[in-house]
Protein backbone atom coordinates (compact mmCIF):
# COMPACT_ATOMS: atom_id res chain seq x y z
CA UNK A 1 0.00 0.00 0.00
CA UNK A 2 1.55 2.94 -0.94
CA UNK A 3 2.26 5.92 1.84
CA UNK A 4 1.14 9.83 1.66
CA UNK A 5 1.98 12.27 3.68
CA UNK A 6 -0.67 14.94 3.27
CA UNK A 7 0.01 18.48 5.05
CA UNK A 8 -3.25 20.30 4.69
CA UNK A 9 -4.81 22.84 7.58
CA UNK A 10 -8.01 23.69 6.91
CA UNK A 11 -9.13 20.10 8.44
CA UNK A 12 -12.50 19.19 6.78
CA UNK A 13 -10.76 19.19 3.85
CA UNK A 14 -7.92 17.57 4.59
CA UNK A 15 -10.55 15.35 6.40
CA UNK A 16 -12.37 14.79 2.86
CA UNK A 17 -9.30 14.17 0.78
CA UNK A 18 -8.01 11.73 3.42
CA UNK A 19 -11.13 9.27 2.87
CA UNK A 20 -11.45 9.71 -0.95
CA UNK A 21 -7.68 8.87 -1.05
CA UNK A 22 -8.25 5.81 1.41
CA UNK A 23 -11.14 4.80 -0.62
CA UNK A 24 -8.80 4.25 -3.32
CA UNK A 25 -6.19 2.27 -2.07
CA UNK A 26 -3.22 4.54 -0.35
CA UNK A 27 -2.40 4.57 3.51
CA UNK A 28 -2.42 8.78 4.47
CA UNK A 29 -0.95 10.82 6.77
CA UNK A 30 -2.17 13.84 8.22
CA UNK A 31 -0.49 16.91 9.20
CA UNK A 32 -1.80 20.33 9.79
CA UNK A 33 0.81 22.85 10.13
CA UNK A 34 4.22 23.31 8.31
CA UNK A 35 5.94 22.39 11.48
CA UNK A 36 4.50 18.84 12.13
CA UNK A 37 4.42 18.73 8.07
CA UNK A 38 8.17 18.87 7.96
CA UNK A 39 8.77 17.00 10.58
CA UNK A 40 6.54 13.73 9.46
CA UNK A 41 8.13 14.32 6.19
CA UNK A 42 11.96 14.24 7.54
CA UNK A 43 11.42 10.81 9.84
CA UNK A 44 9.59 8.63 7.28
CA UNK A 45 9.84 8.04 3.58
CA UNK A 46 6.75 8.18 2.01
CA UNK A 47 5.93 7.52 -1.54
CA UNK A 48 4.23 10.91 -2.41
CA UNK A 49 3.96 14.14 -0.46
CA UNK A 50 0.44 16.48 -1.11
CA UNK A 51 1.65 19.91 0.39
CA UNK A 52 -0.69 22.80 0.94
CA UNK A 53 1.46 26.44 0.08
CA UNK A 54 -0.18 28.57 2.87
CA UNK A 55 0.27 26.83 5.73
CA UNK A 56 -0.01 28.24 9.35
CA UNK A 57 4.63 28.23 10.77
CA UNK A 58 5.96 27.06 8.23
CA UNK A 59 4.87 27.48 4.75
CA UNK A 60 4.34 24.86 1.73
CA UNK A 61 7.36 26.61 -0.38
CA UNK A 62 9.39 26.65 2.88
CA UNK A 63 8.80 23.25 3.59
CA UNK A 64 9.17 21.70 0.08
CA UNK A 65 13.03 23.18 -0.31
CA UNK A 66 13.78 21.59 3.80
CA UNK A 67 13.09 18.30 2.35
CA UNK A 68 14.61 19.08 -1.12
CA UNK A 69 17.97 20.16 1.05
CA UNK A 70 18.29 17.14 2.65
CA UNK A 71 18.06 15.19 -0.90
CA UNK A 72 14.68 13.77 -0.55
CA UNK A 73 13.67 13.26 -3.66
CA UNK A 74 9.59 12.14 -2.90
CA UNK A 75 7.49 13.10 -5.48
CA UNK A 76 5.59 16.24 -4.58
CA UNK A 77 2.43 17.72 -6.12
CA UNK A 78 1.64 21.28 -3.97
CA UNK A 79 -2.02 22.11 -3.84
CA UNK A 80 -3.23 25.76 -2.92
CA UNK A 81 -5.83 28.28 -3.39
CA UNK A 82 -3.17 30.38 -5.27
CA UNK A 83 -3.57 30.12 -9.00
CA UNK A 84 -1.62 32.98 -10.53
CA UNK A 85 1.58 32.11 -13.10
CA UNK A 86 4.44 33.19 -10.41
CA UNK A 87 2.87 31.21 -7.69
CA UNK A 88 3.43 28.00 -9.75
CA UNK A 89 6.71 28.90 -10.35
CA UNK A 90 8.35 29.49 -7.13
CA UNK A 91 6.03 26.33 -6.67
CA UNK A 92 8.23 24.27 -8.77
CA UNK A 93 10.95 26.10 -8.38
CA UNK A 94 11.52 25.06 -4.84
CA UNK A 95 11.53 21.65 -5.82
CA UNK A 96 7.91 20.84 -6.12
CA UNK A 97 7.03 17.85 -8.92
CA UNK A 98 3.76 19.51 -9.60
CA UNK A 99 1.53 21.85 -8.85
CA UNK A 100 -2.74 21.84 -8.64
CA UNK A 101 -4.71 25.11 -7.77
CA UNK A 102 -8.04 25.17 -5.44
CA UNK A 103 -10.94 23.90 -6.31
CA UNK A 104 -9.81 20.94 -8.08
CA UNK A 105 -12.05 17.34 -8.58
CA UNK A 106 -10.63 14.27 -6.97
CA UNK A 107 -10.14 12.62 -10.04
CA UNK A 108 -7.67 14.93 -11.44
CA UNK A 109 -5.65 14.65 -8.15
CA UNK A 110 -5.59 11.10 -8.43
CA UNK A 111 -4.65 11.29 -12.64
CA UNK A 112 -1.63 12.94 -11.16
CA UNK A 113 -0.64 10.78 -8.33
CA UNK A 114 -0.92 7.99 -10.37
CA UNK A 115 0.97 9.21 -13.39
CA UNK A 116 3.65 11.29 -10.69
CA UNK A 117 3.97 7.13 -9.20
CA UNK A 118 4.04 5.63 -12.65
CA UNK A 119 7.27 8.13 -13.37
CA UNK A 120 8.66 7.56 -10.13
CA UNK A 121 9.15 3.71 -11.09
CA UNK A 122 6.20 3.08 -8.47
CA UNK A 123 3.04 1.33 -9.41
CA UNK A 124 -0.27 2.94 -7.97
CA UNK A 125 -2.95 1.04 -6.50
CA UNK A 126 -4.73 -0.66 -9.62
CA UNK A 127 -8.42 -0.28 -9.51
CA UNK A 128 -10.72 -2.96 -9.89
CA UNK A 129 -13.91 -2.28 -13.34
CA UNK A 130 -16.55 -1.13 -11.69
CA UNK A 131 -19.43 -3.31 -12.70
CA UNK A 132 -23.57 -2.99 -12.53
CA UNK A 133 -25.66 -4.44 -14.69
CA UNK A 134 -24.84 -4.49 -17.91
CA UNK A 135 -22.73 -1.27 -17.27
CA UNK A 136 -18.12 -2.17 -17.10
CA UNK A 137 -16.24 0.71 -16.56
CA UNK A 138 -12.22 -0.42 -16.34
CA UNK A 139 -10.98 2.77 -14.61
CA UNK A 140 -7.85 2.44 -15.33
CA UNK A 141 -8.35 3.13 -19.31
CA UNK A 142 -10.92 4.98 -19.09
CA UNK A 143 -13.54 3.22 -20.68
CA UNK A 144 -17.16 2.33 -20.50
CA UNK A 145 -19.10 -0.69 -21.57
CA UNK A 146 -22.88 -1.13 -22.15
CA UNK A 147 -23.56 -4.70 -22.88
CA UNK A 148 -21.04 -4.63 -26.11
CA UNK A 149 -21.63 -1.32 -26.81
CA UNK A 150 -18.67 1.72 -25.71
CA UNK A 151 -19.97 4.63 -24.56
CA UNK A 152 -18.00 7.75 -25.83
CA UNK A 153 -17.88 9.60 -22.43
CA UNK A 154 -16.17 13.15 -21.76
CA UNK A 155 -13.95 13.12 -18.61
CA UNK A 156 -16.93 14.88 -16.40
CA UNK A 157 -18.95 12.67 -17.61
CA UNK A 158 -16.98 9.44 -16.63
CA UNK A 159 -16.31 10.29 -13.46
CA UNK A 160 -19.83 11.31 -12.39
CA UNK A 161 -20.92 7.82 -13.38
CA UNK A 162 -17.75 6.40 -11.82
CA UNK A 163 -19.35 8.40 -8.63
CA UNK A 164 -22.32 6.48 -9.22
CA UNK A 165 -21.12 3.12 -9.27
CA UNK A 166 -18.94 3.38 -6.66
CA UNK A 167 -22.35 4.01 -4.55
CA UNK A 168 -24.99 1.52 -6.77
CA UNK A 169 -28.20 1.99 -5.20
CA UNK A 170 -27.20 4.76 -2.89
CA UNK A 171 -28.22 8.78 -3.31
CA UNK A 172 -25.82 11.07 -3.84
CA UNK A 173 -26.54 14.46 -3.83
CA UNK A 174 -26.15 17.06 -5.88
CA UNK A 175 -23.75 18.91 -3.40
CA UNK A 176 -21.93 15.61 -2.98
CA UNK A 177 -21.68 15.64 -7.17
CA UNK A 178 -20.54 19.16 -6.80
CA UNK A 179 -17.83 19.00 -4.18
CA UNK A 180 -16.57 15.24 -6.03
CA UNK A 181 -16.57 16.39 -9.26
CA UNK A 182 -16.26 20.08 -9.90
CA UNK A 183 -14.35 20.69 -6.51
CA UNK A 184 -14.78 21.62 -3.10
CA UNK A 185 -15.15 25.09 -3.38
CA UNK A 186 -16.40 26.04 -6.81
CA UNK A 187 -18.60 28.35 -7.64
CA UNK A 188 -20.62 26.18 -10.11
CA UNK A 189 -24.46 25.91 -9.61
CA UNK A 190 -26.53 23.27 -8.51
CA UNK A 191 -28.32 23.32 -11.97
CA UNK A 192 -25.06 22.38 -13.81
CA UNK A 193 -25.27 18.94 -12.26
CA UNK A 194 -29.05 18.36 -13.53
CA UNK A 195 -27.31 19.46 -16.95
CA UNK A 196 -24.59 17.18 -16.49
CA UNK A 197 -26.89 14.10 -15.75
CA UNK A 198 -29.02 15.05 -18.47
CA UNK A 199 -26.43 14.41 -20.95
CA UNK A 200 -25.05 11.27 -19.46
CA UNK A 201 -28.82 10.04 -19.60
CA UNK A 202 -28.37 10.11 -22.94
CA UNK A 203 -25.33 8.65 -23.71
CA UNK A 204 -26.39 5.48 -21.48
CA UNK A 205 -29.95 5.32 -23.38
CA UNK A 206 -29.00 6.82 -26.82
CA UNK A 207 -33.12 5.54 -27.88
CA UNK A 208 -34.89 7.28 -24.80
CA UNK A 209 -34.99 4.20 -22.76
CA UNK A 210 -35.88 4.00 -19.41
CA UNK A 211 -32.43 5.70 -17.72
CA UNK A 212 -30.23 4.02 -15.08
CA UNK A 213 -29.94 7.41 -13.20
CA UNK A 214 -33.37 8.39 -11.27
CA UNK A 215 -34.11 11.27 -9.43
CA UNK A 216 -34.70 11.52 -6.38
CA UNK A 217 -37.16 14.72 -5.64
CA UNK A 218 -35.26 17.21 -3.58
CA UNK A 219 -32.10 15.35 -2.75
CA UNK A 220 -30.48 14.23 -6.24
CA UNK A 221 -29.79 10.48 -8.01
CA UNK A 222 -29.39 7.42 -7.71
CA UNK A 223 -28.64 4.00 -9.80
CA UNK A 224 -31.34 2.16 -9.71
Amino acid sequence: MKEILLVEDEKPFARFMELELKHEGFAVSCAYDGESGLKLAMEREWDLILLDVMLPGIDGTDVCRRIRTGQDLTPIIMITARDAVTDRILGLECGADDYLPKPFAIGELLARMRAMLRRSGQAAPAEAPLVYRDIRMDVESMTVHQGERLVDLTKREFDILRLFLQHAGEVVARDVLLDEIWGTETQVETNVVDVYISYLRSKLHPKGENSYIVTVRGTGYKLQ
